[in-house]
């Protein structure tokens, strides 16, 4: 399968603010190892978000990655934070 995988600006800001070293894993992930090898099985922690299965979230670290998949397309959306529960 060959997947498209496309970035919002919202979460290139978001990857942009991050403090060094958080930035570098998530770049890592994000743009090497998540292009290489995708499969939804993989991603830590991945939670459907909605009732249609197009909007999930994982974590990396301490921080929440929101995506949306469509087919073979997958967006990412944000990466924020983990709340104070």
């Amino acid at each position: 399968m060959i997947l498209e995988v496309r970035y919002t600006r919202s979460f290139i800001l978001d990857l942009k603010s991050l403090e060094t070293s958080v930035y570098q894993r998530m770049y890592k992930f994000i743009f090497a190892e998540f292009a290489h090898h995708w499969q939804m099985r993989s991603l830590p922690e991945l939670r459907q978000i909605d009732h249609e299965g197009r909007f999930h979230r994982f974590t990396i670290d301490e921080y929440l990655v929101g995506i949306e998949v469509r087919g073979e397309i997958v967006k990412f959306l944000r990466v924020i934070p983990m709340p104070d529960v």
